[in-house]
């Protein structure tokens, strides 16, 4: 496995993102720091991955990978096999290719994410 290195010291705020996407109840607000690409995803109460950003990726279900940290809320996932796991503030967590998701309750998600930034929730 390689090592990744920084070249630079740098600090960027997600609220003066490089890229922003905003598909229905979706805010994906992206950085980058030298070769890096990093995200701030914050989902809506009743978002789900299936009624909002399939919307214009246009595949059955999400095909990013994703690792990251839950900052806020509470968001479920379900992998086409039924497998299912919750995420809560304060989780790391791993997703790989071929889920659904949604949010739980009343309560916003945010998650930061190094992994899938650099295309999650870009048009087709």
């Amino acid at each position: 496995m390689s090592a990744i290195t920084v070249n630079a010291l740098e600090s960027r705020s997600f609220d003066d993102p490089d890229e922003e996407r905003r598909p229905p109840k979706t805010k994906v607000d992206v950085v980058s720091l030298g070769n890096t690409t990093l995200g701030r995803f914050t989902f809506e109460p009743g978002w789900r991955w299936s009624e909002t950003v399939k919307t214009v990726v246009h595949t059955e279900s999400c095909q990013n990978n994703h690792l990251g940290v839950c900052a806020a809320g509470t968001l479920e996932v379900e992998m086409e096999d039924g497998t299912r796991t919750t995420i809560h503030a304060g989780d790391a967590y791993s997703i790989p290719a071929g889920h659904d998701a949604w949010v739980q309750n009343d309560e916003t998600f945010v998650g930061y994410e190094v992994m899938s930034a650099a295309v999650y929730a870009k048009p087709a």
